[in-house]
């Protein structure tokens, strides 16, 4: 990719002479056929390699813009041969020429612009000192039936993956979205219409790789790794904070991320089938926050399960290759959004998660039982657009905890400032904050690993001065 508006070498190199044949047509007459030439020599070999390669959208205003110019740029070097006598060739008048030319380099700027807005995903390379690795698991919960359908005997069942430190090398780095690039492209399309945006905008991210090798075998050193589990947002997905997992496991952590079915946006199961999401607001304020409770107590089960099933995929014995290597009576419990809320709601249900990260999740459901865990509460900055209930209903449960809480309003901070969005949507503000693509994700990362590395390993030292230096934050001191 080049850097700044996000394109291909070929990409770029077709922009280049696609503008070259709009300026063309203004050159003096002593060089504005080799011009053209040369213009049209860099267009079409670069133009057809992307016909091979795949052309994304953001390119197609720029063909268009080119193929408009191309005759006009190319008529009065090839009409001289064509035409007997030597006659005047025809230009079109400046009149005409000036809005057609202006239109046509419209259509050119266009597609750098839209790839600087929707570009591909570049992930950050992982800090720490261990590769990563990754994989996908499916459980089913024989005790506990799915609230989303009608039949009886349908099981809850979970897709998760997992980031895990990895020995270094290996191929087959891990598409971002999904397993397949199928899957990946169904999950980007179930994504942009959860918010109303026509699919063809997220197609860059489907051939996204991360720097996760799908598969690759445990490290082995680093002893027994803490586990943290993260439930996605609302109409999220499972992959949507890999950049943070990524960090995290490069530092010697175990990331188990959900899919909640019916929660997600689309899970794909291991049958084939593809269950896409059930929730949707109501309309009333009082009946929304209901509903938001109660999807909240299922994924809060959710999290439950998962730390069980990894705690029987940890032991000696159990033939995986993670046996042995998970410390599950050092797990942490993280989420965003709605998932900060449910990770929230199973600390206070499941005593054996030993601290919570809530990723600016607004805390529904209720307050009781009291917390008796550390607990961060990573946010946005508060403005007049936050909802007014959003900093008391936190304060609240902060105050109901036995254990250290902080409150941490991470300067530049957007709500989407706290999963991938800031590497592949457009940067605007007010949507994915003003930290850019690659500061947003690696200082979420990193005030994470500063909680977590002093709960879970005792490390850190003054970790409210540390956490102190990326925001306003507050502090909530065990036992009030």
């Amino acid at each position: 990719m080049i850097a700044g508006p996000s394109m291909s070498l070929p990409e770029f190199v077709v922009v280049a002479g696609a503008l070259a044949l709009v300026v063309a047509r203004w050159l003096p007459a002593a060089v504005r056929g080799r011009v053209a030439l040369g213009a049209a020599g860099v267009f079409v070999p670069s133009a057809s390699v992307l016909a091979v390669v795949g052309v994304r959208w953001q390119v197609v205003p720029v063909l268009a813009g080119a193929m408009v110019a191309l005759p006009f740029a190319l008529s009065p070097v090839l009409r001289p041969r064509l035409r007997p006598g030597g006659r005047a060739v025809w230009r079109a008048r400046w009149w005409l020429a000036v809005p057609g030319s202006a239109a046509c380099a419209g259509l050119i700027a266009a597609g750098p612009v839209a790839a600087w807005a929707f570009p591909v995903p570049v992930f950050p390379e992982p800090s720490g000192p261990f590769a990563v690795g990754t994989r996908v698991v499916q459980w089913s919960d024989a005790q506990r039936p799915e609230t989303f359908t009608a039949d009886p005997e349908d099981r809850r069942t979970v897709v998760v993956q997992l980031w895990y430190p990895a020995r270094p090398g290996g191929a087959g780095r891990a598409l971002y979205l999904g397993r397949t690039r199928e899957e990946a492209r169904t999950v980007s399309r179930a994504l942009a219409g959860g918010v109303g945006l026509p699919g063809f905008l997220m197609d860059g991210v489907v051939g996204a790789r991360t720097h996760a090798v799908v598969d690759a075998a445990v490290s082995e050193g680093g002893g027994s790794f803490p586990v943290v589990l993260f439930s996605p947002g609302s109409g999220g997905v499972r992959t949507q904070n890999t950049a943070w997992a990524e960090e995290l496991a490069s530092h010697g952590y175990v990331v188990a991320a959900l899919d909640h079915p019916y929660d997600s946006a689309a899970v794909e199961l291991e049958d084939g089938r593809v269950v896409r999401s059930a929730t949707a607001s109501s309309g009333d304020a009082a009946r929304d926050e209901e509903l938001a409770a109660g999807w909240t107590a299922v994924r809060a089960a959710d999290l439950g399960f998962v730390l069980t099933r990894l705690e029987e995929l940890g032991r000696g014995g159990s033939g995986d290759a993670l046996a042995g290597r998970l410390d599950t009576g050092r797990a942490a419990v993280a989420g965003h959004s709605m998932g900060g809320a449910a990770a929230l709601q199973a600390a206070r249900q499941d005593g054996r998660f030993a601290a919570v990260v809530d990723l600016d999740g607004f805390p529904h459901g209720p307050l009781s039982p009291a917390l008796h865990r550390p607990v961060l509460a990573l946010t946005q900055e508060v403005t007049a657009a936050t909802d007014p209930r959003y900093g008391p209903r936190l304060e609240a449960a902060l105050a109901a905890n036995t254990g250290t809480g902080y409150r941490l309003a991470l300067a530049g901070a957007a709500h989407l400032t706290f999963m991938d969005g800031p590497l592949y949507l457009p940067p605007v503000p007010q949507l994915v904050g003003s930290l850019g693509r690659e500061g947003s994700v690696r200082r979420v990362a990193a005030v994470t690993l500063v909680f977590l590395d002093s709960v879970l390993r005792g490390q850190g030292g003054d970790v409210a001065g540390a956490l102190a230096g990326y925001g306003s934050l507050s502090v909530q001191r065990a036992g009030g």
